[in-house]
């Protein structure tokens, strides 16, 4: 099994795994994907993947290709999108041209359960030169409602940008940076766009969406408004811009795995000023499209780059 330092991935490179025990394995079963190596051709199906654009709603992704389906001008917009996972109902993936939609579900553990899964498929399909985006919402802290973050690093809630997991009773600490171009090109990319602010900064990731957060509406809550606007302030110092759920085994994952990878979210409201969401839901809705505008110019971008490089 290919194996490679956790440095930068280099300018052309294919998805790694590291795990020797896969070449054990008769067949590999994807199974919250209900794909495997013995039933479904890989290469054939997914080889020509170079984008894949994951976030947390099955409606959202299914969304997000259709809309870029429409921006790359590949098929017609008005085209059905079969949901190629659809014997389960973990995750759903749509798949136009180049670019793969796949949702992750909400937390830590769902989207890694995902990624185990989609690194393998990208593995088995040897596919190259691959970029991984998460487009999603978030919670800001400091920043006005509407605004897009692209991570530059995530860290856990004491502010270290780290991700921890328990493997065999010991923990194993893992580094969470992303790549710094791709964040760069993304923020060139809105500055071209001009459409809505966007900015670079890190990003907090916990395990939960209440006490985890320092809300203050949970079912359960043990300390007072201040001990919340202290905790925030601190992490607004630390340069954390926004807080969700995610991005931190995510730029594990990835990094892992040899691929350019980026977190881009949207903030739904500055934790700062509230806890609950007061926006109404067109509000909402248009603020849940910037991600998807700003990653659906950058795809667009670079594939005519790339045809004119290759005309």
């Amino acid at each position: 099994m290919d194996s490679k330092d956790e440095g930068s991935a280099p300018c052309s490179s294919p998805v790694y795994v590291h795990n020797p025990h896969l070449d054990a394995l008769k067949e590999d079963i994807l199974y919250h994907f209900s794909l495997g190596t013995e039933t479904h051709n890989l290469q054939d199906m997914f080889g020509d993947v170079k984008f894949v654009c994951v976030g947390g709603s099955p409606w959202r992704m299914k969304a997000f290709t259709e809309y870029i389906a429409a921006e790359l001008g590949m098929e017609d917009p008005e085209s059905e999108y079969p949901n190629i996972c659809a014997g389960t109902d973990r995750y759903a993936m749509y798949k136009v041209g180049p670019v793969l939609s796949v949702s992750h579900g909400m937390g830590i553990p769902s989207i890694a359960i995902m990624l185990h899964e989609l690194l393998k498929l990208l593995y088995h399909a040897k596919c190259t030169d691959v970029t991984i985006i998460r487009i999603g919402t978030s919670g800001g802290v400091g920043l006005e409602p509407g605004t897009v973050v692209v991570t530059k690093q995530s860290v856990d809630p004491t502010f270290q940008p780290r991700f921890e997991q328990v493997i065999l009773g010991k923990t194993v600490v893992r580094n969470t940076d992303l790549d710094q171009s791709l964040a760069e090109d993304l923020l060139q990319c809105s500055k071209e766009l001009n459409q809505f602010k966007t900015v670079v900064g890190n990003t907090m990731c916990t395990l939960d969406f209440y006490e985890g957060q320092a809300r203050l509406d949970g079912a359960f809550c043990s300390y007072t408004e201040k001990d919340k606007q202290e905790y925030l302030t601190k992490a607004q110092e630390a340069g954390v811009c926004n807080i969700e759920m995610e991005s931190s085994v995510f730029a594990a994952m990835c990094k892992l795995s040899g691929v350019r990878a980026a977190v881009v979210c949207v903030t739904l409201l500055d934790r700062l000023k509230g806890d609950q969401l007061g926006s109404s839901h067109e509000v909402l809705h248009s603020y849940q499209q910037r991600p998807q505008i700003l990653v659906g110019y950058y795809i667009k971008k670079q594939l005519n780059a790339k045809a004119a490089k290759d005309s």
